[in-house]
């Protein structure tokens, strides 16, 4: 009987690799590397931070894009408002109840007529548009145009002295109708 070499076990079928296939592997495999190192930042932007809750909430931030804690809003005097960065970066208007907590509902600062930004004045208890004089009450609905609309609103909600914001799709509690922006 003959007995088989090693070499004889080898099945021609298995065709060996060779040094071109190698450098082929090589060169692709830099390639995937370095576009996959290239891709992660683009799809980092692409998921949304974690900052953003299950139900659309956003923590209120200020304008450095820092979250702002509850308990430095309400070192403020009852009555007052301090104005954060909201939902989509909207300047939004937070207000201290007369109990010492936060209102549940939160004002976006742009004005119905043609978005602008306003301040609210203390003095004459309303948002006053310096553009083209709409005056808002203090629940954010119209006294004097040209803004046709309420300034949109929002939900409040304070969790272990984070504030969270949340978008308001229900009936609008000033006009007792659907949300002209939802």
């Amino acid at each position: 009987m003959d007995q088989a070499l090693p070499s004889d076990n080898l099945s021609p079928d298995i065709p060996s690799l060779s040094r071109r296939q190698l450098l082929n592997f090589l060169t692709g495999a830099a390639v995937a590397v370095t576009a996959g190192g290239a891709l992660y930042p683009v799809g980092k932007f692409f998921v949304p931070p974690k900052e953003v809750s299950e139900g659309g909430g956003i923590l209120a931030k200020d304008r450095l894009g820092n979250p702002i804690p509850a308990s430095q809003i309400l070192t403020e005097p009852p009555g007052s408002r301090a104005l954060v960065a909201g939902l989509a970066g909207e300047p939004t208007y937070m207000t201290v109840n007369e109990d010492g907590t936060l209102s549940d509902r939160g004002i976006v600062d742009n004005c119905t007529h043609l978005g602008c930004t306003f301040p609210w004045n203390p003095r004459d208890q309303q948002f006053q548009c310096p553009c083209h004089g709409s005056l808002y009450d203090p629940d954010g609905s119209v006294v004097r145009g040209p803004a046709p609309l309420p300034l949109k609103i929002v939900h409040v909600a304070v969790k272990e002295d984070a504030i969270w914001l949340y978008p308001w799709t229900e009936t609008d509690p000033r006009t007792n109708q659907k949300p002209w922006w939802v």
